[in-house]
């Protein structure tokens, strides 16, 4: 089978085992790009992308330019005469970049497209109560997630996983795809369709702090989802009123039961034994999650906390 050589684009750990299956395959890595260095934490150190880590530690070329349209970085990249471009979690790119390869540049997305264009797939299709999901493989042009699709793998959501859960999972398929894709590209055994024209898309834009507060006016499996959605990250928060202070609450995990009551919504009752919050339709009842200024627990050492319970409610 033909190898190619490849230019790898890419930045955290999702993207981090494309770049490992690439180069365990018989195509070549002749370059890999991604994310300056940064400082990050307390004490300001100094943390490198997964995927450097990783081309590092293999003894794969490195380039960490803060523009990808910098000419001296497009002549370096160019001089690498790489057959195709492979993007897995990286920014937007120029023209001028993209076009540069001979194959072209494709990129790996955690959806199946054209459904869950965007930055957070995978929360969005958990939030959303989808009960599948998938990745694909499209060749990049100037609009985002929009170019011609090269393959497509289905995976079904389990119906308790979390967006965490579904990551890893993508993360290991998406892997796969890739390769397959390179060997498609190597054979000239694929053919490039267009994405489906679709009325109501459904979109995964950026997800916002302010996005990840949990309406108790909902329906319990609308926010059993979306606190699924969100866990562990960024995490589903409510606020909590401890006496007279009001704390974030995150929750990453629960269930729900679904009755008839004339409780308000977001009402709390809790003992030492329960801790559960009244939605539109029912109660929700979370299983692990953390106080502000504490770590994340489970519900049971969570009340073991506490001594006045009257004290509590959600905020």
């Amino acid at each position: 089978m033909k190898s190619l050589k490849v230019i790898f684009f890419g930045t955290p750990e999702f993207a981090k085992n494309s770049l490992e299956a690439i180069h365990k395959s018989h195509h070549e890595v002749v370059g890999v790009v991604t994310v300056a260095d940064k400082a990050s934490g307390r004490g300001q150190k100094i943390h490198q992308s997964a995927v450097k880590e990783f081309a590092a530690e293999n003894g794969l070329p490195v380039f960490q330019p803060e523009k990808l349209r910098d000419p001296q970085f497009l002549e370096t990249i160019q001089n690498l005469q790489a057959d195709v471009f492979v993007v897995v979690a990286f920014r937007m790119m120029p023209k001028i970049l993209f076009e540069m390869p001979e194959i072209g540049t494709f990129n790996l997305h955690a959806s199946l497209l054209p459904d869950y264009r965007g930055a957070a797939p995978i929360n969005y299709a958990v939030i959303n109560g989808e009960k599948k999901t998938g990745a694909t493989t499209f060749f990049i042009n100037e609009k985002i997630d929009e170019g011609n699709i090269l393959l497509q793998r289905e995976l079904e959501i389990l119906p308790e996983e979390n967006a965490g859960e579904l990551h890893d999972r993508l993360m290991e398929m998406g892997a796969e795809l890739v390769v397959e894709t390179l060997n498609g590209l190597a054979e000239n055994s694929i053919q490039e369709k267009p994405q489906p024209k679709v009325e109501h898309v459904k979109n995964a834009f950026k997800i916002f702090k302010e996005d990840t507060r949990i309406d108790w006016q909902q329906n319990s499996e609308t926010i059993h989802n979306f606190i699924r959605g969100m866990s562990p990250y960024p995490s589903a928060f409510t606020f909590i009123k401890i006496g007279e202070d009001e704390k974030f609450l995150k929750i990453y995990k629960g269930k729900f039961d679904i009755f008839g009551h004339e409780e308000k919504p977001g009402k709390l009752e809790v003992d030492k034994h329960h801790f559960k919050i009244y939605t539109k339709d029912g109660v929700y009842l979370p299983e692990e999650l953390q106080l502000e200024g504490k770590k994340r627990m489970t519900i049971k050492d969570f009340l073991n906390g506490f001594q006045h319970f009257d004290h509590i409610s959600i905020g």
